[in-house]
């Protein structure tokens, strides 16, 4: 009396066979639904648009570089300089061999076809990644002439780090006596056209 008092409309599960049609509908229902969202949420554990970015090459449009001019670009997260060197700064990267930890570029810090006075396939237009090779600080461009006393009164233009005061010339090359142990990296790159390059890609080069 008190179970029929409680639920008089109860019946065993098993004589009734539209509830237990029902019952299972309900169960994959549910089950399509976890799995609904289950679906962003593991997306979220995908890289994102970004992180892919960092990696890929990057095409940079040099015609906008006047000479003697440099356009910074971002690449893996570093930064990458794009220089259009003058016939001067060219001139300057000769003469300077006996002051340089690393003249002739043997270390591997370039690719083979910027293993070169210049370092570069043109030797107008130098790309390196500015970041200094001795801890990772941002060199300063510094051109011939400068005033700044940390360079010398006799400097032919390059690259000074205010860190801990390496000093690169014209073409990343790191003199001698200086904390950096190594000339800058030159990055893969090659030409696409005359007035563009794609940094990180040098399968064309």
């Amino acid at each position: 009396m008190i179970e029929q008092t409680l639920n008089p409309l109860a019946q065993p599960v098993a004589s009734d066979p539209e509830r237990r049609t029902w019952l299972l509908a309900t169960g994959a229902a549910g089950g399509v639904a976890a799995v609904a969202t289950a679906v962003p949420f593991v997306s979220t554990f995908t890289p994102s648009e970004r992180a892919k970015a960092l990696g890929a090459a990057v095409e940079v449009d040099i015609a906008d570089i006047p000479p003697g001019g440099m356009k910074t670009v971002e690449w893996r997260g570093k930064p990458v300089w794009v220089v259009r060197r003058t016939a001067g700064m060219m001139a300057a990267l000769q003469g300077q061999e006996a002051s340089l930890a690393d003249p002739q570029s043997a270390r591997d810090q370039q690719p083979a076809y910027a293993r070169n006075a210049s370092r570069s396939i043109k030797p107008e237009v130098f790309v390196a990644v500015g970041i200094c090779t001795h801890l990772g600080c941002s060199p300063t461009s510094v051109p011939a002439g400068s005033a700044n006393p940390s360079v010398g009164a006799d400097w032919q233009g390059g690259f000074f780090c205010p860190c801990h005061g390496s000093t690169f010339d014209g073409a990343g090359r790191v003199f001698r006596n200086k904390p950096a142990p190594t000339n800058l990296e030159v990055p893969p790159h090659r030409y696409v056209s005359e007035t563009r390059i794609v940094i990180g890609d040098d399968r064309a080069a």
